[in-house]
């Protein structure tokens, strides 16, 4: 099966790690970014296909690193994948970001909620530190039609943290298989989600619920009573109906923007990407983009809607009008795009949510039955590649309220 015919999903724990582990691990990191150098100091300027990377560097990774053979291929991989990226902005990569990248040849995960790495050494088994109600994260590990798949191990402040990453085939909606249009979507912190046609679904009634909740079991945390646990039992019920209301509304919202805007395919930036793309986000973040995401895709099978997810990076830098990307682009205190080559400005996660709706078309197709997204979905007009922009002759006026 095609890899864009599976739904993904990441799972976001910590690792109870021994300190004879926790430094073999910290090696691994080490050797993975050197490796990851060598191999896109090799291939810059000379190829940027996997196969292609992973032949001329392979061998060079193997003698000069101590990483395994698996691992070196997922380095050249990764390598790859930055050169590609970074032809946008002319930058030759460098690998500073302590994180590594595993699949099922590299790791284990066993049904006692343990999981087994392999490193530059032996192999290390360790405690996955969940919720203790299990978390979400139990859903996908104790769920069968959920397989273990690419996933990354992310190292800081002296922590492990472990993006497990599940997949499971997608039912009922295929990838089309005629030239599309796609609506983007950017996912963010201040902003839930905004759409490459200028909807916006604001983040903040969530995080001033959350904020309130978090005073609340700190001060009840510390009175300690039986009644006190009671009350916090209570607050955290009321909370979790009022979020899930509130990302079954975005859902609803999104899948009928897409309809509203003929569109066969909704584009996501991949959520495994969102910790390094996203500095103020957190597991929280992460677990209600998760959950839009599942929610999404329900809602759109029923439409026979495809959703589909893109990587997201240099997506907030890259001019729609001009293409010109560069981190100056962006003013992250006022949430504002503004291009530095030829003065386009816009709301920074609307620039984000038509890249990567444009992303989603530059990248070719989306399987091998057909062409794909051919279009982008916009809020006065769809934009090709060859086309340029072209404005609707005429559109429904939906009520659009979030």
């Amino acid at each position: 099966m095609a890899d864009t015919e599976y739904s993904r999903r990441t799972a976001v724990t910590g690792l109870s790690v021994s300190p004879t582990d926790a430094t073999r691990l910290r090696e691994l990191v080490e050797e993975w970014k050197r490796g990851c150098q060598l191999a896109v100091n090799e291939a810059w300027g000379v190829c940027h296909t996997r196969s292609e990377v992973q032949q001329l560097t392979y061998d060079l990774l193997r003698e000069r690193t101590d990483l395994g053979s698996q691992h070196a291929v997922l380095a050249t991989h990764r390598a790859a994948e930055a050169i590609k990226r970074a032809g946008e902005s002319g930058t030759k990569p460098e690998f500073t970001s302590p994180t590594v990248a595993f699949d099922t040849r590299t790791m284990t995960v066993f049904d006692d909620r343990t999981v087994s790495l392999t490193t530059t050494d032996e192999r290390v088994r360790c405690d996955l530190e969940l919720p203790p109600d299990g978390g979400y994260q139990s859903r996908f590990l104790d769920d069968e039609t959920w397989e273990p798949a690419k996933s990354a191990l992310h190292y800081r402040d002296g922590e492990f943290v472990f993006h497990l990453g599940f997949r499971t085939p997608t039912p009922g909606v295929e990838p089309p298989t005629e030239g599309a249009t796609v609506l983007g979507v950017d996912l963010g912190v201040e902003n839930l989600a905004v759409t490459s046609t200028a909807r916006f679904f604001p983040a903040g009634e969530l995080t001033h619920r959350r904020e309130e909740f978090e005073a609340v079991r700190a001060s009840l945390d510390a009175t300690g009573t039986r009644s006190a646990d009671r009350t916090l039992r209570q607050a955290g019920y009321r909370l979790d109906q009022f979020v899930n209301h509130r990302l079954h509304e975005v859902a609803t919202g999104i899948v009928s923007e897409a309809d509203r805007y003929d569109c066969a395919l909704v584009a996501f930036g991949e959520l495994s990407e969102v910790r390094d793309l996203l500095p103020d986000a957190s597991s929280y973040h992460e677990w209600l983009f998760s959950r839009l995401l599942s929610l999404v895709e329900y809602r759109a099978a029923e439409r026979d809607i495809a959703v589909v997810e893109v990587n997201p990076e240099y997506t907030s830098q890259r001019c729609m009008e001009c293409g010109f990307t560069h981190p100056q682009n962006r003013d992250l205190d006022a949430g504002q795009f503004e291009c530095l080559k030829c003065g386009a400005s816009a709301n920074d996660d609307y620039n984000a949510a038509k890249n990567i709706a444009f992303r989603c078309v530059r990248r070719g197709p989306l399987s091998s039955r057909g062409l794909g997204a051919a279009a982008c979905a916009l809020q006065s007009g769809v934009v090709t590649p060859d086309d340029g922009f072209t404005p609707y002759a005429e559109l429904s006026e939906a009520p659009r309220s979030d």
